[in-house]
């Protein structure tokens, strides 16, 4: 009887090292469940994007109105600059929650190296520290985008209030007009080299799930 009981331990005991052996994730499924979750904290950027898009439209429209009217009609530039200055406070709201959700994906993203200093295989090893620093440099990037954009917000709200003051002249606009234009050139110029890092990333994102080994149905964007 006591053999029995013995031995019944020991089954046990061995069950629940098989199940812990089953059950323990390899560091390549912890890289995977780390970037998966950065998807997730990046999804609020994601959402920033159309609104942001519609308030360019509307400020756009507002700004039409204002060049239409010419310097003369001071009272309704007055109406119409303020109601600018309120859609740029807008987009710099949006851009900021844009930010802030990167910023809290980039925090969580870092914790991937410690993982990539685990993985034993070395070409596997250099493919996710190349697939790290791609994501960085487009958080860099990204940070320049943000600056960039703020300043071109911060230009234009210049503009809106130099509308508003009486007999100004278009000698006097000009300067900062162009101001604007090249800010915001270098803000497409930003947005672009933002966008292909991101492309680039997704790509080797799904290729060191490939080599990895990994058996993951991904989404269509990560294709």
């Amino acid at each position: 009887m006591r053999k029995q009981k013995v031995l019944l331990v020991l089954i046990i005991g061995l069950l629940f090292l098989l199940s812990g052996c089953f059950n323990r994730q390899s560091t390549e499924e912890k890289i995977y469940e780390a970037l998966e979750s950065v998807v997730q904290l990046e999804q609020e950027f994601e959402n920033q994007q159309e609104p942001l898009m519609e308030i360019e439209k509307q400020e756009k429209e507002v700004y039409d109105s204002i060049l239409e009217l010419g310097l003369k009609e001071h009272d309704q530039i007055v109406t119409l600059a303020d109601e600018a200055i309120g859609l740029t406070e807008k987009r710099q709201e949006l851009l900021d929650k844009e930010n802030d959700s990167i910023e809290q994906a980039k925090k969580e993203f870092e914790n991937v190296q410690k993982l990539i200093e685990k993985i034993e295989d070395e070409k596997l090893h250099t493919e996710a520290q190349n697939l790290y620093d791609t994501m960085m440099k487009r958080y860099s990037l990204h940070e320049q985008l943000y600056e960039q954009y703020a300043l071109g917000i911060q230009y234009d709200q210049e503009l809106y209030n130099m509308f508003k003051q009486e007999d100004v002249l278009l000698d006097v606009l000009q300067p900062q007009i162009e101001k604007i234009n090249a800010a915001y050139a270098k803000v497409y110029e930003l947005n672009d080299q933002f966008n292909e890092q991101t492309e680039r990333y997704n790509d080797s994102k799904v290729q060191f799930y490939e080599n990895a080994g990994l058996n993951i149905q991904l989404e269509e964007n990560d294709k």
